[in-house]
């Protein structure tokens, strides 16, 4: 069974189930006042009869002669029942059976009741009530013209419920169809997706509510699938394009030096220096794809003494660039993360700081309060380059020329984002760069 089928379904049992429930409780409630109607006459009937002392025997001409005559079928009907259930003398031919009930009330040892009964073929509604210390009246009348009206309104009712559950069954139809037109716009623009693979697909968004909300959604979700496979396309070209520089390097290297036995031995050990050269940037270039390719996948997190991860990082760097001083100030910070990718966005700022130095430089790391601020003393970045410092294989007219990919800041802008944190570039007072990169502080704990 469909959804929109299920749908119309339960909306037709609602509705039908609703209209049937108001249609017994407005029976039964207009049964209960026609009865409260009848009861009140029978009430007001039975306190116009006076009291009379019986014996255990009726003279004749008394009792009965003090009663109202009538004929059954008239307005009302009497009778007497006495404590140990004698019917004295039933009137106008009314005759109904005594029960244990009856007697109780003749006693004094019950109270009045009304109950229905049918009498020579009537439905009559009867009051018992007492009048003496040893006796009951017990007062009918007919309420056929009751059971006309309930009769009409049984009529009523059904046609009235049939009707709306005719009704609830169309409406159902009407809205399970209006409802999910939204939904299979979504599912028919899903299909065609899938087929064609055609990520700039989009739902028309109309109306405010959720179903209007869920196109919203799915054409954001289309969005951002598209923007991830441009970006996908973009860094598999950038990455091309990166590899193939050092590929034909090496490759127009290793031609040359293929031909040894013909250059002096300073030119093929140049070759050799060259080689080994490329071949460590390209094992940067596919180290960094590799880092960026892979996300937070295989992250490990733990608590981390983040001013001595820094420290160690420095201690490298200072012996990688001997040609350059550093200067830090660090404050024990403790944070939450992998520390192998804390300590690979550490060393990129570094080594960007290192590339922007002259020999005799000085490059400034200061930690406080969860900030890494790494400054150097070069050029600065200009304001053409702030906006793209941070995106990948993306480098300025000036760094054009010197080593690198293009990646490292990207890097560091990832390996930040997935620890909660934030990279920002900015122009150092007095010149030069200044990097802020800020994470999470956590409590240390007993171990750190």
């Amino acid at each position: 069974m469909s959804l929109r089928v299920r749908l119309a379904v339960v909306t037709t049992a609602v509705v039908a189930f609703s209209v049937v429930l108001a249609s017994f409780a407005i029976y039964f409630s207009m049964r209960a006042d026609l009865l409260r109607n009848v009861d009140n006459g029978l009430k007001q009937r039975a306190q116009s009869i006076p009291g009379i002392a019986l014996g255990s025997r009726p003279r004749p001409g008394g009792l009965v002669n003090d009663l109202p005559q009538s004929q059954f079928g008239q307005p009302e009907a009497f009778q007497i029942v006495t404590a140990a259930g004698e019917i004295l003398h039933p009137i106008s031919g009314f005759s109904a059976s005594v029960d244990s009930r009856t007697r109780a009330v003749a006693s004094g040892k019950g109270d009045a009741f009304f109950a229905d009964t049918t009498i020579r073929g009537v439905h009559a509604r009867v009051l018992t009530v007492r009048i003496t210390k040893k006796a009951a009246v017990q007062i009918a009348t007919p309420i056929d013209s009751v059971d006309r009206q309930l009769d009409r309104l049984k009529l009523i009712l059904l046609l009235v419920s049939l009707a709306g559950v005719v009704l609830a069954a169309g409406g159902g139809a009407l809205v399970s169809h209006t409802t999910l037109v939204a939904v299979r716009r979504v599912s028919d623009a899903a299909e065609r997706v899938t087929s064609t693979l055609d990520t700039s697909e989009r739902v028309p968004e109309k109306g405010r509510d959720e179903l209007a909300q869920l196109a919203v959604s799915f054409n954001a979700m289309l969005a951002a699938l598209q923007e991830a496979i441009e970006t996908q396309k973009r860094f598999v070209g950038d990455a091309s394009h990166e590899l193939l520089t050092p590929v034909t390097s090496l490759q127009t290297n290793l031609e040359v030096l293929a031909k040894a036995s013909k250059l002096p031995a300073k030119k093929r050990k140049d070759l050799i220096g060259d080689l080994l050269g490329e071949l460590r940037e390209m094992r940067k270039l596919v180290g960094n794809l590799v880092e960026l390719a892979r996300g937070k996948n295989g992250e490990r997190s733990e608590k981390v003494r983040f001013d001595g991860l820094i420290g160690d990082c420095i201690d490298q760097a200072t012996f990688r660039y001997p040609q350059l001083n550093f200067a830090t100030k660090l404050t024990p910070t403790t944070v939450e993360g992998d520390p192998a990718r804390l300590e690979r966005a550490v060393s990129n700022l570094l080594e960007n700081a290192a590339k922007w130095s002259e020999p005799g430089g000085v490059i400034e790391a200061d930690l406080a309060d969860g900030e890494l601020t790494v400054r150097d003393h070069g050029p600065g970045i200009s304001d053409a380059d702030k906006p793209h410092v941070f995106e990948r294989f993306y480098r300025s007219t000036a760094a054009r020329g010197m080593p690198g990919s293009g990646l490292g800041l990207a890097i560091v802008s990832e390996i930040a984002e997935a620890h909660g944190g934030s990279i920002q570039a900015e122009d150092a007072e007095g010149g030069g760069a200044l990097l802020r990169l800020t994470l999470p502080v956590v409590d240390p704990g007993p171990s750190a």
